[in-house]
């Protein structure tokens, strides 16, 4: 058998072998240091809470924790996130990547709200209102973190009910979302900007 016909059979041979799918994981990694890198350059991470749950199992206890972490560029951008580890330092770093990917957009109008606003999630529930300039943030605990992270400089906020902080956050982030600026509220009423009367 000739060398032509050797190297022939050695092509089509490869060929006829399966082909392997390519791993996906470096892609993931790559997503996660990218993630990573945009939270630590761009945007500013505060803990609101940190828990501790037991396991009781045949051999004792087994410990783990559960961060809740708000993360905001105070430019308008914030997100929250919950993360479970075995570690506090693993759970923060956890909540950190939820947070950065789910991140809401908040209308700002002249350092503050557009418009009076409820936010309610189970037993928690926030009235907020606009302020002028000067007021600062009239707001306590998990609430004023995130309406700082979002970059929120006057506003008027009180607590109905609740005090649960995984609540709190929620009802925060159900008002935030809910806002709406002057120039949608114009888009979907067909008017100009000027012809809207703003409450305040």
């Amino acid at each position: 058998m000739t060398d032509e016909n050797q190297q022939v059979e050695e092509t089509k041979s490869e060929e006829q072998k399966p082909k392997k799918k390519a791993s996906r994981a470096p892609r993931k990694q790559q997503q996660a240091a990218a993630a990573d890198s945009d939270m630590a350059v761009e945007l500013e991470e505060r803990v609101v809470a940190v828990n501790r749950v037991a396991k009781v199992v045949k051999g004792g206890r087994r410990f783990s924790f559960s961060a809740l972490i708000i993360v905001g560029d105070k430019n308008g951008k914030v997100g929250f996130g919950l993360g479970k580890a075995k570690e506090v330092p693993d759970a923060i770093r956890k909540a950190g990547q939820v947070a950065a990917k789910k991140m809401i957009t908040v209308p700002i109008e002249n350092g503050t709200i557009p418009h009076e606003i409820y936010g309610e999630f189970c037993a928690g529930k926030i009235l907020f209102r606009p302020a002028g300039d000067g007021t600062g943030i009239k707001a306590a605990g998990a609430c004023r973190t995130i309406l700082e992270l979002a970059g929120v400089k006057n506003v008027l906020t009180k607590s109905m009910r609740g005090n649960n902080p995984h609540n709190i956050v929620k009802a925060t982030f159900q008002a935030l979302d809910n806002l709406r600026s002057v120039n949608e509220i114009s888009k979907a009423r067909g008017v100009e900007n000027k012809n809207i009367r703003v409450k305040k």
